[in-house]
């Protein structure tokens, strides 16, 4: 049980990290991407729609970060 713990707290620590805003941004990105690829856009499309929402995600996380 030991193991388990310690490999639960492994995983939430290397994927949350300090900021769980980050992540939430990543996880919100990747599932409009999967939208967008059900959607039927292209392969091009939707590669270049999911790096523009990865990237606006973690901008307004950190800004929001910044203005504290």
């Amino acid at each position: 049980m030991r193991f388990l713990k310690g490999f639960g707290r492994f995983w939430y620590d290397f994927i949350v990290g300090d900021d769980w805003k980050i992540a939430a941004a990543v996880v919100a990105a990747l599932a409009l991407t999967l939208g967008v690829v059900l959607a039927g856009l292209p392969a091009t499309g939707a590669a270049l729609a999911g790096g523009v929402l990865l990237l606006l995600f973690f901008v307004v996380s950190v800004v929001i970060d910044v203005r504290r």
